[in-house]
């Protein structure tokens, strides 16, 4: 392992340490696709869904939480909670629970931004997307370049490299409940050979004790090495956020006396991350090497107050590792093979400060204490090939498969069991917390893919592929048991989709249809005895569409909907009598989503756009007995260019005050809800400190 590291640090100390080349063109971000394999590829020749944000639009939205921004998504649902916490959807429901972390991969540039078994629900908020260049999202399973956790879906953020921005600028944005943002970006020269970006973020929260304040940081630097190109990155963020829970009653969340309130001001969440990655890529005679080293790091502290007893969990990790890929191209085939690496050191920690409060079964199974205490150090190699064969002028045909080994070492510094930190006995039947014994895990996963694509005329392209997701269990779902379980013996969860989509575009229009079903098995869920076990089963079937009409020179439209069932496959009674049926919609599963946006372009004097967002009614519990009727919201915005270095940009959300939920959940007998924020308004300021000539 130490070889590894050194190996790292000499590659991106080289690529700091050596000569600049020669700046490139600014990349047209509306026609390249990177996420696809990993190289630049034209979105008109990429098969399988694809959505991308590109950095005009970024700009414009100027989003405070990635949820603003991903309405824009067909089939993609990130569900804001208090702060900057979120749960993510992407052709599923929203996830929670056991099986609930890792179905989705996130990754910046191209490299995963957290170890494959240890995933945090929240983690799109150690990315700063609210300076990156383009942000690109795969719905269902990715091809074989993805590994494990790119279940149900990947979200690929860009960072801008050095000449990817024309110019330097800072601003200041203020807003409802004492908001206040500061973002700034460099060079002073636009031909820099470096770039670097920051934002800090200050919210007074709309709710009662319930504001964050977060930075992000990230920075670039391009170089020469061993012929090639080489960029080295860095990226920081840390949060440090008052955590506000749910408001519990039927509409509680329509009540001005409890949607701004806090029933949880104890709680919080500190969290942080930096990543130091590479990309280093030459072609050579027939084909292209791209290798990425990175090296990593997190640490998060919050308290668990939707936990009886409120237990204080701290966590994080040091990993490191390397994506290596060649590119064969030729006039007829492009082939992509490679081989990634990965290491990682976890900690996990669980402590209770008090006793527990409530009835004597409550205080005696959750003790005061030390509940958890293990680290876990594993190690992951993924050879894998992903092939694309051009028959005629109208056909490709493509063929992908990923082998992916896993293994666990885990390390248990409590006593075995379900004893209290000092080994005494807990009463009925004994504690709630129980600590397997050291062990090791290890997992071995396939993923195949092929596809096949027909152009129908220069505009327009149909596709059809069919693909295999998985997700090796997580370490938390392996040893971090309850109810006595000694042994946690899990299958990874895959997922076998097949999409068939069409393809256009032009000059003023483009479209994407897309028709998926998918298939889902082995998904980790606590049975009726708390025990973490697999084999649950769901399937997925939907229609998404998106329309991007540039109607005049000044006027355009785009629209996004998705029609969707998300469907329970198997019968069980699971933990505290949750009854699963064949059948029924998974809970926290809307069937319609969409969002339409009505935009003036002509920037010479006041441009903008009026978005309406719809969440379509979802069931709250398993057996479909109680719901949230959904919403629709309106967001205005506008922007003002006083001269080439002033701007002024205003927002107005929730334009018509409308009362509604960013989740809405049915547990232990009753609703719960996390607010919706009211009708808000921002305005930020911004410098340029450089035009574009």
């Amino acid at each position: 392992m130490l070889f590894i590291l050194i190996q790292i640090g000499v590659i991106i100390l080289l690529g700091l340490a050596t000569a600049p080349p020669a700046m490139a063109g600014e990349d047209s971000i509306s026609e390249i696709v990177v996420t696809g394999q990993r190289r630049e590829q034209l979105i008109a020749s990429y098969v399988g869904n694809i959505a991308i944000l590109g950095p005009g639009l970024i700009e414009d939205v100027l989003h405070q939480h990635i949820q603003e921004l991903m309405t824009r998504v067909p089939g993609v649902w990130v569900s804001r909670a208090s702060g900057q916490e979120h749960l993510t959807a992407i052709r599923s429901p929203v996830l929670t629970g056991p099986g609930s972390c890792g179905g989705f991969l996130f990754l910046e540039d191209g490299v995963p931004i957290r170890p494959a078994g240890f995933c945090n629900v929240n983690q799109l908020f150690e990315i700063n997307t609210e300076q990156s260049r383009s942000i690109e999202v795969i719905r269902g399973p990715g091809n074989a370049l993805y590994g494990s956790n790119a279940l149900h879906g990947t979200i690929n953020v860009l960072m801008p490299s050095p000449g990817n921005r024309a110019m330097s600028y800072g601003s200041l944005e203020l807003g409802a409940n004492d908001f206040i943002r500061v973002r700034a970006e460099a060079p002073l020269d636009p031909k820099s050979r470096y770039f670097a970006a920051f934002v800090y973020a200050n919210d007074g929260g709309f709710r009662d004790e319930s504001g964050y304040r977060q930075w992000k940081f990230h920075a670039k630097a391009n170089n020469r090495l061993l012929g090639g190109d080489m960029t080295t990155a860095f990226s920081a963020t840390d949060l440090d956020q008052d955590t506000a829970g749910f408001v519990i009653g039927e509409d509680a969340y329509k009540d001005p006396d409890l949607n701004r309130s806090n029933p949880n001001p104890e709680a919080f969440r500190e969290a942080s991350s930096q990543r130091l990655y590479g990309i280093w890529s030459r072609r050579f005679d027939g084909f292209a090497v791209d290798i990425r080293p990175y090296l990593r790091h997190s640490d998060m502290t919050f308290l668990q107050h939707f936990l009886p007893g409120q237990p204080l969990e701290e966590n994080g990790h040091v990993s490191a590792g390397a994506l290596g890929a060649i590119t064969i191209d030729t006039d007829r085939q492009t082939t992509v093979a490679g081989v990634d690496l990965e290491w990682s050191d976890v900690f996990l920690k669980q402590t209770q400060f008090g006793p527990t409060e409530g009835s004597g079964f409550l205080r005696e199974t959750r003790p005061e204490g030390k509940h958890y205490d293990y680290e876990v150090d594993s190690f992951g190699v993924a050879p894998y090939f992903q092939s694309e064969l051009r028959v005629g002028e109208s056909i490709t045909l493509g063929l992908g498969l990923r082998a992916e080994y896993v293994r666990y070492d885990y390390d248990n510094r409590m006593q075995t069991g379900n004893t209290r930190d000092d080994g005494t006995p807990c009463g009925f039947g004994g504690c709630l917390y129980a600590r397997p014994a050291d062990r090791s895990d290890s997992f071995v996963n396939f993923a195949p893919k092929v596809s096949a694509s027909y152009r129908v005329s220069a505009s327009k392209m149909a596709y059809l592929s069919a693909g295999r997701g998985f997700r090796a269990p997580q370490m938390t779902e392996l040893y971090r048991l309850q109810s006595g379980q000694e042994v946690a013996d899990l299958d990874s969860e895959q997922v076998d989709s097949v999409e068939i989509g069409l393809r256009t575009t032009s000059r003023s229009l483009s479209t994407d249809v897309s028709v998926f079903t998918m298939r889902k098995r082995d998904s980790v869920f606590r049975d009726a005895q708390g025990f973490n076990v697999s084999g649950a089963r769901t399937r997925h079937e939907g229609i998404e569409g998106s329309i991007d009409w540039q109607m005049t020179l000044d006027w355009s439209l785009s629209v996004n909907a998705t029609y969707a069932r998300h469907r329970y496959d198997f019968d069980t009674v699971a933990a505290r009598g949750e009854t699963f049926v064949s059948g029924n919609d998974v809970d926290t599963a809307p069937r319609w989503l969409g969002a339409a946006e009505l935009g003036y372009d002509n920037c010479k004097a006041v441009c903008g756009s009026l978005q309406w967002a719809y969440m379509g009614s979802y069931f709250l519990d398993a057996e479909n007995r109680f719901d949230y009727p959904g919403h629709s919201l309106l967001n205005l915005r506008a922007t003002y260019e006083i001269n080439e270095r002033f701007t002024i940009s205003a927002r107005l959300n929730n334009l018509a005050d409308e009362d509604y939920a960013d989740r809405a959940d049915y547990a232990f007998g009753n609703y719960r809800y996390f607010p919706g924020r009211g009708r808000e308004f921002f305005v930020d300021f911004r410098y340029s400190l450089a035009s574009d000539n």
